[in-house]
């Protein structure tokens, strides 16, 4: 069963850097796969997720919220149709945001941050832990993107749909 791992809020302005193609490489002995410079990896051999957070807390130079996912699930989001409707432009972003845990509360679906007004983030829908919606390409969407936090009562850590994609071909290439 394969492993896909999510670190919150590193290599974000210059803050928590570290270089993911090292961590990846330290990590060779579970097949590990950097997928982009956020702090995603997949992991392909089997391991705990108690090994697994032991092992990169001892790799990383600093504190780090790590969210554990199974692969299976995030093949899963693929094969769904979240973002239908929703147009295909430059400045939308596709998002999908992984939950730490199960939330303590679920706001309705979907919903527009701001509430008034022209609309920066839209959560769509939500699915167990993983969050789906779209974004302008703004600063001020920073702030909402913080806000998901509060709104679901536990952390949450965000990728771009495209690293979603590029995982679920990491995991679909090696059952083949």
């Amino acid at each position: 069963m394969a492993l896909v791992v999510f670190l919150r809020g590193v290599n974000v302005g210059g803050h928590r850097t570290f270089r993911p193609s090292m961590l990846a490489e330290q990590l060779k002995h579970l097949d590990a796969v950097n997928i982009g410079a956020a702090g995603t990896f997949v992991i392909r051999r089997p391991v705990t997720r108690a090994q697994l957070r032991a092992e990169l807390a001892g790799r990383l130079p600093f504190e780090v919220e790590i969210s554990i996912c199974q692969g299976r699930e995030i093949v899963g989001l693929t094969s769904q149709s979240h973002f239908s409707g929703q147009p295909l432009r430059r400045d939308i972003v596709r998002f999908v945001s992984v939950l730490s845990k199960r939330a303590r509360s679920t706001p309705s679906t979907p919903m527009t941050l701001p509430s008034r007004g022209k609309w920066l983030l839209k959560i769509l829908a939500t699915d167990g832990r993983f969050v789906f919606g779209v974004y302008r390409r703004q600063m001020e969407v920073l702030r909402h993107l913080g806000t998901l936090d509060r709104l679901f009562g536990v952390s949450v850590t965000t990728r771009n749909w495209n690293t979603i994609t590029a995982i679920a071909k990491v995991l679909e290439n090696r059952r083949s």
